[in-house]
């Protein structure tokens, strides 16, 4: 009789075999990359529901800095909110209508403004730099880490703590009569 040789990937079980292959795989994720204040952010791909050019926010009364006012983008009222002000830098002066607005998914119905809209990058996971070279809390709160590409160092925002951090305000101590 004849004997075949044994092939070790064909002991192995399928499954298995195909997690250590994911497992070697770098994982990539895709950046939706903008502009606003000439700094350049980015948001996860997954966490954009779509752009719109040239909206005028309606104004909120005595909103934080970060908050620009509120848009209707795809009969959706959202929160527009600016970037360069959720950082922790000055906030940036915006025209009355706003160039670019990212809709962004999720229930707190929020959107972020920009100069301009870049392009979808894909980067490898481990790419990603923390942000501990961010200098203040807030700051560490919204940027997720740091991606660099064709020589531009790009903030990816985390878009769980945008709100959060958009109305986030030192508790004053209030006078007593």
């Amino acid at each position: 009789m004849h004997q075949r040789s044994r092939n070790p990937l064909m002991s192995t079980p399928i499954s298995e075999a195909t997690n250590q292959e994911a497992e070697s795989e770098p994982q990539l994720r895709d950046l939706f990359s903008f502009v606003a204040g000439g700094r350049y952010f980015a948001v996860f791909a997954e966490d954009v529901e779509g752009t719109v050019d040239t909206k005028r926010p309606a104004v909120l009364p005595n909103a934080p800095p970060a908050v620009l006012g509120v848009v209707c983008v795809r009969g959706r009222m959202l929160t527009t909110l600016d970037p360069i002000a959720l950082v922790g830098e000055d906030a940036n002066s915006w025209p009355a209508e706003l160039p670019c607005v990212i809709a962004l998914r999720g229930d707190e119905q929020l959107a972020l403004a920009a100069d301009s809209l870049g392009e979808t990058i894909t980067v490898a996971a481990t790419d990603i730099e923390t942000a501990a070279g961010v200098a203040e809390d807030q700051a560490r709160q919204v940027v997720t880490g740091i991606s660099r590409h064709a020589g531009q160092e790009i903030a990816i925002l985390n878009t769980g703590n945008l709100f959060s951090a958009a109305v986030h305000r030192q508790e004053r101590r209030r006078r007593r009569f």
